[in-house]
C-alpha cells in the first residue's frame, strides 16, 4: 500500500472520529483569528484562548492593535510567552495591513507571507478557515504525525507541507491538518503515544513497528 492509499484509509478513519475537527483558536473574524495564530507560536491553543477573551475586548479591530502601546501590549500577551516579539509584529503586522490591504486580512499566500510575524503555516490556516482555500498547516502535530506515520523524513516544515500536498486529496488539506491535532492530543501524543489504542496503527510506521 502506498502512502496515497494510506492517508485515504486514514482520512476515512478520521471523518468518522474527528468529522468536527476545526481550529482551537477562538475568533470571530480573520484579524482575530491572525492575531490568535501568532500568539500560538510556542504557546497552547488553550492559553491563548485564555489570553484573547480579555485582549480582543481591549481591542476590536486592526487600528485598535496598530495603534496600540507596545509596552501595554507586550504586558496583556505576557502569558503567552515571546512577548516582546509578538507584541512587535502584531503591531507593524497590523500597520501594514491598514496600509497595504486597505484594513482587511489579505487572501493570498503572497500577501499574507508580506505581514510581519506570519510564516506558511499562519498563512495556510488563516487560507483555509476563513477563505476556504485549501492549505496544509504543518504544526507540531502534523510534523510529529507526518514523521511518524512515514509520509516525511524532513523536519523542515516547509517540506513537510509538499510532502503532505502530494499524498492527501487537495479538497482535505485544511481538514486533515485539524484532525492530525484531534488525533495527536487524543492518541498520538509526543512523549507516550497510545499506539495499542490507536484505530490507523496498521497505516502507521511508527505503530506497526511497536506491535
Amino acid at each position: 500500500m502506498d502512502n496515497k492509499q494510506k492517508v485515504a484509509e486514514i482520512i476515512k478513519v478520521f471523518d468518522k472520529l474527528y468529522d468536527d475537527a476545526e481550529c482551537t483558536l477562538k475568533y470571530t473574524d480573520p484579524l482575530q483569528l491572525l492575531i490568535a495564530t501568532q500568539l500560538a507560536a510556542q504557546c497552547t491553543d488553550e492559553r491563548v484562548n485564555i489570553v484573547t477573551e480579555t485582549l480582543f475586548k481591549k481591542y476590536k479591530n486592526v487600528h485598535d492593535f496598530a495603534n496600540a502601546d507596545i509596552a501595554e501590549l507586550e504586558e496583556d500577551i505576557r502569558p503567552t510567552g515571546f512577548f516582546r516579539n509578538k507584541a512587535r509584529n502584531i503591531i507593524n503586522c497590523c500597520k501594514m495591513i491598514i496600509s497595504e490591504f486597505g484594513g482587511e486580512v489579505p487572501n493570498t499566500m503572497e500577501d499574507l507571507l508580506k505581514l510581519p510575524g506570519v510564516g506558511r503555516k499562519t498563512a495556510n490556516l488563516i487560507l483555509g478557515d476563513i477563505f476556504g482555500i485549501p492549505g496544509i498547516v504543518v504544526d507540531t502535530h502534523a510534523k510529529r504525525l507526518s514523521q511518524r506515520m512515514g509520509f516525511t523524513k524532513s523536519d523542515n516544515p516547509e517540506k513537510i507541507e509538499y510532502d503532505l500536498m502530494e499524498i492527501v486529496p487537495k479538497e482535505n488539506w485544511s481538514k486533515f491538518c485539524h484532525q492530525l491535532v484531534y488525533h495527536g492530543r487524543a492518541i498520538c501524543n509526543a512523549r507516550k503515544p497510545k499506539c495499542s489504542e490507536c484505530p490507523i496503527r496498521q497505516y502507521c510506521d511508527y505503530g506497526r513497528n511497536s506491535m
